[in-house]
């Protein structure tokens, strides 16, 4: 078996860091190997090593040390070889002049290595076989190849890429390839061989292209496919982010200013909380009085005749004169025919409190209000003081609902107002529950209003909800 050594000799007298590299062989006969070492000068004074790791002793003359060695004719032999022995070698040399006596000393980089011939065949890193790679029509491609080869000393490694004419094997066709890199490892050599396509046409795609990779003792291949890649535009690499940015964004702004509409929205629309029997009233009527028109007075009024059920009292209600004020007419089906417990300030609120306190308190006590809106309730500052602390009241506590009820030609007449409303009521007018009632309608219009009515109360009135009938 045959080793190889490689020995770089450096000046170290001249400080001269060019360097010249020898190559020698040793041989190993009957388990005894016998490493020789030439020197260009033969009379050789003293020589030192450095091992890293070596069992010998660091930067020790080697006829000093315990190891079979010896020097003829300026050359140093070493008997066995371990890999240990891979090192800095030192040449010392004495010389006098003119009575001055110095050292002459050179340096050799020795590496040892296990075996004369490569062992295996290669072994291709990159790419995989039959991976399909992205590429840009017009724009350059370079084929890349990554190859790990044995050490040798006679160099056979070779790495070539071959085009294969529409994906036919048979039909290969040498390309033309850089220089090749190559990285020496311990033991090990590893190449990369690229051919460049300058600019990828269409026909490159029809192809497919081969890395042949060979030495001494085999040889390995893969092929592989080009496809093109999508082409992502400048814009919408930026556009995407930049819209989601905007999105959220838009959203954060929204949100901000919309804040006080949602959580009304939420309260007086999703509400999970159940019917608190302590509270002293179920409704909390709020309305002012508005002129009764001339058919209002000669119109009829509620009928006494007795009903077993809610459609029948909702049938008596059609009955009534379109023109009745939804005033007059509102607590008195919630009182008298729905049996609800029903709150009216002028009625039931003791004179001589204030007026904010009774209203605030009042409200914490009923499980819901109810506004009656025209243009004389937006006129009083009493009213919308109520219409105000209800809006309060709810965004403070989500047990509480509210109910507008608009009365004919109201919608439109607030957003005029001198002084204008508060900015809260003008903001929760836009997203409360609220019913149109109007005298003009019809009756099946009347008789929807009702229902609709009759739907938006306390679910869980059900002590007077399930006996809703007129009374007798």
């Amino acid at each position: 078996m045959t080793d190889f050594i490689e020995i770089m000799l450096k000046d170290k007298q001249t400080g001269n860091s060019a360097s010249t590299h020898y190559r020698h062989n040793m041989s190993f006969e009957n388990d005894t190997t016998r490493f020789t070492l030439k020197t260009e000068d033969r009379n050789i004074k003293e020589e030192k090593e450095k091992i890293p790791g070596a069992s010998l002793l660091k930067n020790k003359a080697i006829s000093k040390q315990m190891r079979a060695s010896s020097q003829i004719n300026g050359q140093l032999h070493l008997d066995r070889v371990y890999e240990e022995d891979t090192g800095v070698y030192y040449c010392d040399r004495q010389i006098t002049e003119q009575g001055v006596t110095g050292i002459f000393r050179r340096a050799v980089n020795v590496t040892v290595i296990s075996h004369f011939k490569a062992n295996s065949s290669p072994l291709i890193k990159y790419p995989a076989a039959n991976i399909t790679e992205d590429v840009e029509l017009g724009q350059p491609y370079n084929l890349t190849c990554e190859v790990n080869f044995d050490f040798e000393v006679n160099i056979s490694r070779k790495v070539q890429w071959f085009m294969n004419y529409g994906g036919d094997m048979g039909n290969m066709t040498l390309l033309h390839m850089e220089q090749p890199e190559e990285k020496q490892f311990f033991r090990k050599f590893e190449v990369t061989q690229k051919s460049i396509i300058k600019e990828v046409m269409s026909q490159h795609l029809k192809h497919t292209y081969t890395c042949f990779a060979s030495n001494t003792v085999g040889n390995n291949s893969v092929t592989i496919k080009l496809k093109q890649k999508k082409k992502v535009t400048w814009p919408s690499l930026v556009g995407y982010p930049f819209g989601c940015f905007l999105l959220v964004a838009g959203l954060g702004i929204i949100l901000h200013v919309k804040w006080v509409e949602l959580q009304i929205i939420c309260r007086s629309r999703f509400q999970f909380e159940k019917y608190d029997e302590k509270k002293e009233f179920d409704v909390f009527v709020s309305y002012v009085w508005t002129a009764p028109s001339p058919e209002a007075v000669n119109g009829l009024t509620l009928s006494s005749r007795p009903y077993s059920d809610a459609e029948g009292c909702i049938s008596n209600m059609e009955m009534q004169s379109s023109e009745e004020p939804i005033e007059k007419l509102l607590p008195q089906v919630l009182e008298d025919q729905w049996g609800y417990r029903v709150c009216l300030l002028e009625r039931d609120i003791l004179p001589g409190g204030a007026y904010t306190n009774d209203v605030v308190f009042t409200i914490n006590r009923s499980q819901m209000l109810i506004c009656i809106l025209s243009a004389e309730y937006f006129a009083s500052s009493n009213a919308v003081f109520v219409l105000e602390s209800g809006i309060k009241a709810l965004l403070q506590n989500s047990a509480l609902k509210m109910l507008l009820i608009w009365t004919s030609g109201t919608s439109a007449s607030f957003s005029q107002l001198e002084p204008p409303l508060p900015k809260l009521v003008q903001r929760a007018l836009k997203v409360l529950p609220s019913l149109k009632w109007s005298t003009d309608t019809s009756s099946t219009a009347i008789r929807s209003f009702w229902i609709s009515l009759q739907k938006a109360m306390p679910a869980n009135g059900a002590r007077v909800a399930s006996h809703m009938q007129c009374p007798q």
